[in-house]
């Protein structure tokens, strides 16, 4: 089951002390239904059960809030003003964090291996799924959805792989044949668990709605594990609060990895300025704007995360601003509902768990292919990397390239494809190429932690007359028969060390050496492959140095030589294609998010884009070409391969509509 999610939601948190007692007291559910409709919002997720897990409906059960008055429906009365309005409104309910568990039924709580908190710290107690905490909150979802059947969906947040070693979790371990001591076994049980509960609600919601699948996102799972958990969907939930701890990169990284899964979703930002329950704090309004913009790019619907007050109000402020932005949500949604992205690249990367990881050799994909503007996804190593339908490759360093990858890339170039390599992904656990289609030869790892990039000709542009520093450690390698060096390594007199070092950094370059830092293999029945020797997207995620980049650029040139989409502007400017109907949209955003203070990247504002060239390749003339949701015309030549514009953006966001 799939659904058509709206594209203007709010994500209304409504974690509330036990210690408040005028929860809901001022809430006017006309206001409140008004505030929502007004601000052209289509969704709002609210709460059932909050991480301090208390209930906030009219229930016997023993964990409602004492806060609330004797027989206030808070919830019910909020599904009501919505549904009035024709907002849908799924429930949202917290699962491993429960305070109120954690004080009345302490034995369900999670036994870590080792306890690094401190007893009095300000914090939120994990319970354990193995313990009859299970069964609590099963009964919770029957109550819950009893009264309000049918509901628009559930959110059931805090549902990661938690490793416990209570007597429960420890019986449950022996039960399945795993043994508690070994650590591997106990995240395997972790994960097996959150699959048995995740199963057991999906059939339960089922059951409660005659057999219907009820919408429902199971949140804090890594993405990576999504992929793996198709069954388990129905969409997906891409939270991502760019000042709250995610970073204005985790976004695209994981939109680019997620697409492909096949089922709607949606990116999570919020209005705070930092993260959640950031009472008071209100991000600028063009932060929020990218951030909605942004996710309509990727072709995802928005969520914006807010917090309403435990009195029960809504912040004004925030909800005109909220208006403003969704208002130009729903008049870019003609141009966004059922459009498709066209990518061109599919970057391989590692299978690593985590959560919040916006670093490594995937970071430096996203930045260098992002101001590149080539048109690409994340494709995980050992679990969907299928190559139809891209005209290229890119296999990062930390992938660890196995049989049956070889056989796909082989299979890949031989029916045209290119493939670009990096370091160690290129080198087999015997310091071999792993597979004869590279065209290198390899004389082990480099001796020295840095060495120097000398451009050929080909390549050299504007980066001739000098040897650039590769900070990271590289394998030696050569051209093999038929292939071709495109860049050579210059390598130092000696490492830097305590027995020999020359001025403040690395040693300097001592002479050209016999070894490649590039090469390629041109097949005469197939692609092209480029082998590059070091790590050069992890170089450029760790040190941003402009040559990587511009090496990564010059390589595809040669592997992928008519992108879709080529953009003569500013190197921060992010585009995307997509496809609708007989039309293409190109999405352009030009925001720069500036460092402002100790940890938190800020846009205050668009940065504007004055007489930028875009060209696309097309195989027929455009009828006309559009810069929407304003409509206005702009003026193009097509030379009978590619459509060219000169544009102006001014407000950070436009789609450049070819029909």
């Amino acid at each position: 089951m799939t659904i058509d999610l709206p594209y203007r939601q709010i994500h209304l948190d409504f974690h509330t002390s036990i210690g408040i007692d005028d929860v809901g007291h001022e809430f006017d559910a006309d206001v409140f239904g008004d505030t929502m409709a007004q601000a052209n919002v289509n969704n709002v997720t609210l709460f059932g059960k909050c991480h301090h897990g208390l209930l906030y409906y009219g229930t016997d059960h023993e964990a409602r809030h004492p806060g609330l008055r004797k027989g206030h429906d808070l919830l019910g009365e909020q599904i009501e003003a919505l549904h009035k309005r024709g907002i849908r409104a799924p429930i949202y309910m917290s699962a491993q964090c429960d305070e109120y568990v954690a004080q009345h039924y302490p034995q369900w709580l999670t036994v870590h291996k080792e306890e690094s908190q401190h007893p009095l710290e300000a914090r939120w107690h994990l319970v354990d799924m193995a313990s009859p905490y299970q069964d609590y909150f099963a009964d919770q979802i029957v109550d819950m959805i009893k009264r309000f059947k049918p509901v628009d969906g559930l959110f059931i947040d805090m549902c990661w792989d938690q490793v416990s070693y209570s007597p429960y979790a420890i019986d449950k371990m022996r039960t399945w044949n795993l043994d508690p001591s070994d650590e591997k076994d106990a995240s395997k049980f972790a994960r097996r668990l959150v699959h048995e509960y995740m199963s057991r609600y999906i059939k339960l919601a089922r059951d409660l709605h005659g057999g219907q699948r009820v919408p429902i996102w199971f949140n804090s799972r890594p993405a990576v594990r999504q992929l793996e958990e198709k069954r388990f969907l129905t969409h997906i939930e891409i939270e991502a609060l760019p000042t709250g701890g995610w970073g204005y990169a985790y976004f695209p990284m994981h939109v680019r990895l997620l697409r492909p899964v096949g089922v709607p979703y949606l990116g999570m930002t919020s209005r705070f300025h930092k993260s959640w329950g950031d009472f008071g704090g209100l991000k600028p309004k063009a932060a929020l704007r990218y951030e909605c913009c942004q996710a309509l790019a990727h072709g995802a619907r928005c969520s914006i995360g807010d917090q309403l007050h435990p009195r029960g109000t809504l912040s004004t402020t925030a909800y005109q601003t909220i208006g403003e932005i969704f208002r130009y949500v729903e008049a870019c949604e003609p141009f966004c509902h059922g459009a498709k992205q066209d990518t061109e690249i599919a970057v391989i990367r590692a299978n690593a768990d985590g959560y919040h990881c916006t670093s490594g050799a995937e970071a430096g994909a996203l930045r260098a292919l992002q101001q590149l503007r080539h048109q690409f996804d994340f494709r995980l190593a050992g679990v969907n990397v299928d190559l139809r339908g891209y005209k290229a490759a890119i296999v990062l360093s930390d992938v660890t390239v196995d049989d049956k990858m070889v056989k796909q890339f082989k299979a890949f170039v031989r029916g045209g494809g290119s493939l670009l390599i990096c370091g160690d992904a290129a080198v087999d656990a015997d310091g071999k190429p792993v597979m004869s289609e590279l065209g290198v030869r390899v004389d082990g790892l480099s001796p020295y932690e840095t060495t120097y990039i000398r451009f050929d000709r080909a390549l050299a542009r504007d980066m001739a007359g000098e040897d650039h520093v590769m900070y990271e450690r590289g394998w030696r390698m050569y051209p093999g028969k038929g292939a071709a060096p495109l860049a050579r390594v210059v390598e130092p007199y000696f490492d830097r060390s305590w027995e020999h070092f020359c001025s403040h950094s690395q040693t300097p370059p001592a002479k050209l050496s016999p070894y490649s830092a590039a090469i390629e293999h041109q097949h005469t029945r197939g692609g092209a492959v480029i082998t590059v020797a070091m790590p050069i997207f992890r170089a450029y995620a760790k040190h941003g140095n402009l040559p990587y980049r511009r090496l990564i650029g010059a390589c595809l040139d040669r592997l992928l030589p008519d992108p879709v989409l080529r953009l003569d502007g500013p190197s921060h400017v992010e585009t995307t294609v997509t496809r609708k109907g007989g039309k293409t949209i190109v999405h352009v955003l030009s925001y720069v998010a500036a460092r402002r203070c100790d940890n938190l990247d800020i846009v205050e504002e668009a940065t504007p884009v004055i007489g930028a060239t875009l060209s696309l390749r097309t195989d027929r003339a455009p009828k006309r070409i559009t810069l929407q949701p304003h409509d206005n015309t702009v003026d193009f030549d097509y030379d009978g391969e590619r459509a060219n514009v000169t544009f102006d953006l001014l407000d950070g966001h436009g789609m450049i509509v070819f029909e």
